[in-house]
């Protein structure tokens, strides 16, 4: 038969109870001889506490839930390596769920994190831009936070929070900017989905970069991709259909921008020479794609570690917001406006 708590206390020659403190925790104190006593006997006879009942003995979980839309995705890799590591420093459990951008699998996953006594809850994904959902998943963090839960979102939320935000707006305006040094004056863009203000923030950040140079983006010259490399390739073939005079490509993100090369390459379009093309995140195969990605870097670990780091700490009367700088970073993809042939 296996070790218990049981046969831990007989050892020590102590009461269960005091052998749970021990072991498991909890608010009273036990003396320094009863602990050595109690610890001593359960390394001899090989015992491992149980964590469910250091969660009850503790009311705490020690654990922290994460939500993103999908974690093989390299943005939200990256992003939960920063949790991780805070995680890891804190002697944090950390769960996550993938919701898949879908409402309803967000909401319930709430739930379901909430009944499993998690300590915080860190929303990692996009906000979703949409009325109902808002209002919904606003009532579920409420429920959480009234029973001393503690909610952070990473990213811009139609939900009242401590936020940790990338500067989507500020970095794709300034790669506008780059584009029109660069001469370009007809663009296409690979937005996001429709639905998240991630997608919204990014177009019209690039919209008043160009606008602030004189050149307008036309709906035409938008099109929308899944954030996948696949829809990348399929929405660079629609732009180049529509809109065949287009010089230059911005994708919502690096992983599209590189569908847009493997569509450029399918149609013969030699990448800087006769289409410039640029991503958003500067996730780590951004630099190893030929010809490498020009691309608004997000510090996506250092907003794990920001939102873990606000998670883990006391609340605070107020909303506390921190926003995160994003930094145009150049390579070989992007080059002068040419004519092609």
């Amino acid at each position: 038969m296996g070790t218990n708590l049981a046969k831990v206390a007989a050892r020590a020659g102590v009461s269960l109870a005091t052998a749970s403190r021990v072991l498991n925790g909890g608010a009273r104190v036990v003396t320094a001889s009863l602990r050595a006593r109690v610890l001593a006997a359960a390394e001899e006879l090989q015992y491992v506490p149980n964590a469910q009942a250091q969660a009850l003995a503790r009311s705490s979980n020690a654990i922290v839930g994460v939500l993103v839309h999908d974690m093989s995705d390299p943005y939200f890799s990256e992003i939960l390596r920063g949790i991780q590591r805070v995680a890891t420093n804190d002697n944090r459990l950390v769960i996550t769920s993938n919701s898949y951008r879908d409402p309803e699998r967000e909401l319930e996953y709430v739930r379901l994190l909430h009944a499993h006594r998690v300590d915080a809850l860190i929303l990692a994904g996009s906000g979703l831009d949409t009325p109902e959902y808002s209002q919904q998943m606003a009532h579920h963090i409420a429920v959480f936070t009234n029973t001393g839960g503690r909610v952070v979102l990473i990213g811009r939320h139609q939900i009242p929070g401590d936020t940790v935000l990338p500067d989507n707006f500020g970095g794709a305006y300034q790669l506008a900017t780059y584009f029109a040094q660069l001469g370009h004056r007809r663009i296409g863009v690979i937005a996001g989905p429709p639905l998240l203000t991630t997608t919204h923030d990014r177009l019209e950040g690039f919209r008043s970069g160009l606008a602030a140079a004189g050149i307008v983006l036309h709906d035409r010259d938008v099109v929308t991709g899944d954030f996948s490399r696949d829809s990348g390739v399929v929405a660079t073939h629609q732009l180049l259909t529509q809109a065949p005079d287009i010089t230059a490509i911005f994708a919502h993100n690096d992983v599209m921008a590189v569908g847009a090369l493997v569509a450029l390459r399918q149609r013969g379009i030699s990448v800087p020479l006769q289409m410039t093309v640029a991503g958003f995140d500067d996730i780590p195969l951004a630099e190893d794609v030929t010809p490498a990605l020009t691309t608004v870097r997000v510090p996506m670990v250092e907003l794990g570690v920001q939102a873990m780091t606000m998670a883990l700490s006391p609340a605070t009367d107020g909303v506390r917001s921190v926003t995160c700088a994003t930094e145009l970073v150049i390579r070989d993809s992007s080059g002068t406006a040419a004519p092609r042939t």
